[in-house]
């Protein structure tokens, strides 16, 4: 997860899209991707676990559950209608999808980032304000970017006053360990190790912008408007799954070690990331942080960061360039460009007992 933005859905694949977009009516196949990360491991164990099949079959349709290796890729696969449905971050789904005409709908949100990513320095360094002047080593146009942008405005600085390095995550830990890089930002498992580091100070982290950085199932608007039981089902599925690995029972740590495994780290590991995870276990959490008037300021400031880094098209003439709609008919953006909506439907349905 939250690897290099590319802005990528080329010609061919925006005439996929529209294809698919055009074409989107009532069936009874789906397919959804999501990739390696705390917050989206439970969609493996629902997959594995018959628990996404066992909702399917309650509305009568088949959800095929798929894990693509690399994040902006699955993303790109989702934009060009391969999939209905993709994991990602609130700053993906708008600088991705949304961008490229796709109109998407943030079915759940799973989680936000509550210290999973970080900015950390070494040597004497000991404050955001000492990276002045100074390299910092990123995964440039991701999350980690936003995360500085949000720091350094915290601290009083711009981006102006460093220069961004950008770095494969695969190389950021390596990278922090050569004499010349002194500062970086990045998120678990890499932050973790990097702290580990001696003489290491974490200077910012998410937590300290609490609900900026969101965890997604996105889905295609088009086929939910004509599939709700695809809705119901994902949504079902979901709640079942985060009641099973939110208990403190013997199933509840069953669930946690088969996701731990899957996601490459051991029950310590993963524990220690969903720590700083605030998940939503609970649907009705998960629909007030969706009705919040903090969720549309939230997503002002990713469309401001988004803009002022190319992020929104060729075309986009300002930060409003991309309409999203949210809760109580508020939108945000241009009305007659919506193309991301944050709906709490299907999670209200879920919170009520409706499914």
């Amino acid at each position: 997860m939250r690897k290099p933005h590319l802005f990528s859905v080329l010609a061919a694949g925006l005439t996929a899209v529209l294809s698919f977009n055009t074409q989107a009516a009532q069936k009874d196949s789906f397919s959804v991707c999501w990739t390696i990360y705390a917050g989206w491991m439970p969609w493996e164990y629902g997959a594995a676990e018959g628990i996404v099949d066992k909702w399917a079959k309650k509305y009568g349709i088949d959800i095929d559950v798929v894990q693509i290796n690399d994040y902006v890729e699955s993303i790109n696969q989702y934009s060009a209608g391969q999939f209905d449905g993709c994991s990602m971050t609130n700053m993906d789904a708008l600088t991705i999808p949304a961008a490229g005409g796709v109109d998407s709908t943030a079915l759940i949100i799973g989680d936000f980032s509550n210290g999973n990513d970080g900015i950390v320095v070494k040597g004497e360094k000991k404050t955001l304000g000492d990276l002045k002047g100074q390299n910092v080593n990123l995964v440039e146009l991701s999350v980690s970017h936003y995360l500085l942008a949000r720091g350094l405005d915290k601290a009083g600085l711009s981006e102006r006053d460093l220069k961004v390095v950008n770095t494969s995550d695969a190389d950021l830990v390596a990278a922090f360990a050569t004499a010349d890089v002194t500062s970086v930002v990045t998120w678990n498992p890499l932050l973790a190790e990097i702290e580990a580091t001696p003489a290491v100070t974490k200077v910012f982290d998410s937590s300290q912008i609490p609900g900026e950085i969101i965890d997604l199932m996105v889905v295609n608007s088009d086929t939910l408007r004509d599939n709700p039981a695809f809705g119901k089902a994902m949504t079902g599925a979901w709640y079942e799954i985060m009641a099973t690995m939110s208990a403190d029972n013997p199933a509840g740590i069953a669930a946690r070690e088969h996701m731990a495994k899957a996601s490459g780290t051991d029950l310590a590991g993963y524990e220690a990331q969903l720590a700083a995870t605030k998940m939503f276990y609970s649907a009705k959490d998960a629909v007030a942080f969706a009705k919040s008037p903090k969720l549309p300021a939230t997503m002002s400031k990713v469309a401001a960061f988004s803009f002022s880094h190319g992020l929104l098209g060729e075309g986009a003439q300002s930060a409003d360039a991309i309409g999203m709609s949210f809760a109580n008919d508020v939108v945000t953006g241009d009305k007659g460009n919506l193309k991301l909506r944050f709906d709490p439907t299907y999670m209200q349905m879920a919170a009520d007992g409706e499914l």
